[in-house]
């Protein structure tokens, strides 16, 4: 029977998108108003048209403390950091780190030495997508 109730979706990766708000006026600035939800709805949408919404999931983020960074995005399993995300960049951290494992460095927030100079994990096991 396994240890999930029936329904309960395997997901092989967590994606976190800051949309937080700050007031207009706070030096940091914001994630929201630096396009956090569109950054998320385009995730969104791209993991939709590949069939992958049900094996990688794209979750809202309060504050990560990274409001200087431009939009955040946090991947996990992997705990990578991005910033400065666009829509424009979707695509590529789907194809590259999503799918294929790959980070995509030129995004890479610095100071992460949790990842022990990593820039490959597993990529997603397409099988389990369901692809």
């Amino acid at each position: 029977m396994g240890c999930y109730p029936p329904g309960v979706p395997s997901l092989q990766r967590l994606v976190f998108v800051c949309i937080n708000e700050r007031a207009p006026d706070n030096p940091k600035g914001c994630c929201k108003h630096k396009g956090g939800a569109d950054v998320r709805d385009r995730l969104k949408a791209e993991l939709s048209k590949r069939g992958l919404s049900k094996t990688i999931r794209a979750n809202n983020s309060g504050c990560l403390d990274q409001c200087e960074n431009g939009v955040t995005v946090v991947v996990y399993p992997e705990q990578v950091w991005y910033g400065h995300v666009t829509e424009a960049d979707i695509p590529e951290i789907v194809e590259k780190h999503l799918i294929g494992g790959q980070v995509v460095e030129r995004l890479l927030l610095p100071k992460q030495p949790h990842l022990g100079g990593r820039t490959v994990f597993p990529a997603l096991e397409i099988g389990a997508a369901g692809r």
